[in-house]
């Protein structure tokens, strides 16, 4: 794949863009949206480019999508004493921008804009 077909994600994911990064394990890494839509916005990403979205990832690896579910309660138990949103927008009229597939953590109020 190269550099122009890989996501955004994946990049950070290389360390070629740099990102405020919360958490990292083997198969994840969070990190801070760079255009917030409510006080507490974080992205948890696994670092393989197999799922695009949500249902890709629920068929095919329902374990790493427990994994993401799991951090993104860590976080906002460590961020937001644990009540959060968590958001995975699928297909272009959704909102999706980025095609890896990516989940927001969201606490307290949520301003305008879009999710990507």
């Amino acid at each position: 794949m190269s550099d122009t077909e890989r996501s955004i994600f994946s990049r950070i994911i290389a360390r070629e863009i740099p990102a405020t990064i919360v958490a990292e394990t083997d198969t994840l890494i969070a990190f801070e949206d760079i255009a917030p839509q409510a006080p507490v916005h974080l992205l948890v990403v696994p670092k393989t480019e197999d799922y695009r979205n949500v249902t890709e990832l629920a068929s095919g690896n329902p374990a790493l999508m427990a994994e993401m579910v799991a951090l993104a309660q860590q976080l906002a138990t460590e961020r937001a004493g644990g009540d959060f949103r968590l958001v995975f927008n699928t297909g272009p009229s959704a909102g999706q921008t980025v095609f890896h597939v990516h989940a927001h953590v969201l606490a307290g109020t949520l301003g305008e804009g879009t999710l990507a």
